[in-house]
């Protein structure tokens, strides 16, 4: 028996291809729902600039994986191919917001079940993440932290925007401080007992205060 006799064994031979219809279904399926990925990534975006390639991304990636999986679940030699051929890829592109990686997995995990033919689980599955995400990623609470940058002339203005601050916020801790002559910068991270943010203005007009600037806080960046 020589080498090519090996490929043409009679198992090889009985693998059937995918159809026409069974790709296009699949690959329209995986438009749709690529597409419903990507508004809901637009929805509930909340980082600081937003990138409407890696929204087109997240539909291609639907797609692709769907191509992927169809020609790995037709064709036993072409999906050891794609295994010796996926595994030396790698990927270095950082990922900045954590909630992109969620986006990522569903695209991917849905590609995969598209193509293995559970379009209901694909579908539903999509529509219920869908729901959650925007319900939790677009609350917005304002027990969220935010950080206040004031700049004060001496300690007796320190004294007087810390006592305001206290008045009006739930929690008010100093992260840091820097003082120069004539010049004290505090960083502070409070937060908020409602959704009002007057009290900015009442600590710009304390004596001895130049300014006062609230910013929203996420642990990562301040903007």
């Amino acid at each position: 028996m020589s080498f090519n006799d090996i490929f043409k064994s009679s198992f090889l031979e009985n693998v059937s291809a995918v159809s026409l219809l069974d790709m296009v279904v699949a690959l329209v399926l995986a438009f749709g729902v690529g597409m419903f990925i990507f508004l809901i990534y637009k929805k509930t975006y909340a980082g600081v600039m937003y990138s409407s390639s890696f929204g087109v991304t997240l539909v291609a990636l639907t797609m692709i994986t769907t191509l992927v999986i169809l020609a790995v679940t037709s064709n036993v030699v072409l999906s050891l191919g794609m295994v010796g051929a996926l595994s030396i890829v790698r990927f270095r592109t950082a990922i900045k917001e954590p909630l992109d990686i969620a986006f990522l997995f569903w695209s991917i995990a849905v590609g995969i079940v598209l193509a293995a033919g559970f379009i209901p689980l694909a579908v539903i599955g999509s529509v219920v993440i869908g729901v959650i995400l925007l319900v939790f990623a677009n609350r917005k609470s304002h027990a969220n932290p935010y950080i206040v940058v004031l700049n004060c002339k001496d300690q007796a203005a320190e004294q007087r925007a810390m006592e305001l601050l206290r008045k009006h916020t739930q929690r008010c801790v100093c992260k840091s401080k820097s003082a120069r002559a004539g010049n004290l910068e505090l960083n502070l991270e409070v937060r908020l007992q409602d959704d009002s943010t007057d009290f900015v203005n009442a600590l710009s007009a304390l004596p001895g205060v130049d300014s006062a600037v609230l910013v929203s806080y996420n642990g990562d960046y301040m903007g």
